[in-house]
């Protein structure tokens, strides 16, 4: 391939193409709906395995709906799939067919999931407590946590900003709610096809997570993870055959000795050859169990493991996608937070600053600034009061 071509196929990739930022947010329009889907049958009874093929099931009925008449096929679907993690489960539990866990009145859930259109992600969680009126205590802590960060991180994430800030402004706010900042949660750069690209930002530095230093530039898109605990946001794995969401390992290869396994593996390579995809797809569960931990032990697979906080411990999630636009940074992905009660205030000098940035870039030159009307700035800024009221 010549230099024109290889730059002509980088070019095709990037947010400064019309069509490219189009998928992106249809994408992020159906992911969008999917959680609020999710949501709507968060009650108390619901099976957490039925929540989670009703998130499944909508992005591909709404997907297939869309580029029908493209002249070239193009893959779109499910980018990740439907989690739902209860009270002190962190992430990535997506039951199979014979789990009978059921939604409880109190219940803090997050929900997490990812779609695509022509391999243009856009992900998003969101943590929800299964109760009327609003959140208190230490639950209403956690959740104003994450949202804060996610506010922040919103706001760092841009370009010039280094990858390192963020980090370290995760602990900032997760110290003023006295909550900890989950370990080993990575904020990735997305590509087409690409979850989890090269630039990385760290939830917590610490001496057995390293990533490179990084500097976020115009038209990249990032997948942004915030998780915070009111425990030691130490999770672990407690139950390797809780684990049921896999990604073809697409650098590996070994020859599969077992016929269960092959078999598994070459359905693996037809139908999710490179989006993570969930152990429910499979017919006989089994059988799937079978072949999947062959090729997990030879590494053709990487697990998205279930871990777990202490029992008692309220954990929050929340996940967007943004596009770090030349006009400024566009979240295309989220949902509001339920109404939170909070006895503290934060007064941390920092934080309220990072809160008080602009989310667009300004505009050069010295044009008059348009009057705009009344609310129109709420995007720009975020009133360093609302950890009071609704978060």
């Amino acid at each position: 391939m010549s230099d024109e071509e290889t730059t002509k196929e980088e070019k095709e990739l990037d947010l400064t193409q019309p069509d490219v930022v189009t998928k992106y947010k249809l994408a992020a329009e159906i992911a969008n709906k999917a959680l609020q889907a999710v949501l709507a049958d968060c009650k108390p009874g619901v099976k957490v395995l039925n929540l989670c093929e009703k998130g499944d099931s909508f992005m591909r009925d709404q997907t297939a709906n869309m580029y029908k008449n493209a002249k070239k096929k193009i893959e779109k679907g499910v980018a990740f799939p439907t989690c739902v993690s209860v009270n002190s489960v962190v992430c990535h539990y997506s039951p199979l067919a014979s789990d009978e866990t059921t939604i409880s009145e109190g219940d803090m859930l997050k929900i997490d999931l990812g779609c695509h259109i022509d391999g243009f992600i856009a992900v998003v969680a969101h943590t929800h407590v299964v109760q009327e009126g609003p959140v208190t205590g230490r639950a209403a802590d956690v959740l104003a946590a994450a949202n804060t960060a996610a506010e922040v991180a919103l706001r760092l994430i841009r370009p010039g900003r280094k990858n390192r800030e963020v980090t370290e402004a995760l602990q900032k706010v997760a110290a003023a709610y006295d909550c900890k900042v989950v370990e080993g949660v990575l904020s990735h750069q997305m590509k087409q096809f690409v979850i989890d690209a090269n630039k990385v930002v760290l939830s917590v530095s610490n001496p057995e997570t390293r990533v490179d230093d990084a500097e976020f530039e115009e038209n990249e898109v990032y997948a942004v993870d915030i998780v915070m605990s009111t425990g030691e946001g130490k999770p672990k794995l407690l139950d390797e055959k809780q684990t049921t969401i896999y990604k073809r390992a697409v650098d590996k290869s070994y020859h599969l000795k077992m016929k269960t396994s092959r078999l598994i593996f070459s359905e693996i390579n037809q139908k999710f050859s490179i989006m993570p995809f969930t152990a429910r797809s499979f017919d006989e569960e089994k059988r799937a169990r079978l072949g999947l931990v062959e090729c997990v032990n030879h590494e053709l697979l990487q697990p998205y493991p279930v871990l777990h906080e202490k029992p008692g411990d309220y954990v929050a999630h929340l996940k967007f996608t943004v596009l770090l636009m030349p006009n400024g940074s566009d979240k295309v992905t989220g949902h509001p937070l339920q109404e939170v009660n909070l006895s503290k205030v934060v007064e941390d000098p920092d934080i309220k600053a990072w809160l008080a940035l602009g989310t667009k870039a300004k505009k050069k030159g010295g044009g008059k600034k348009k009057k705009g009307k009344k609310g129109d700035s709420q995007d720009e800024s975020v009133d360093t009061t609302m950890e009071t009221a609704e978060a």
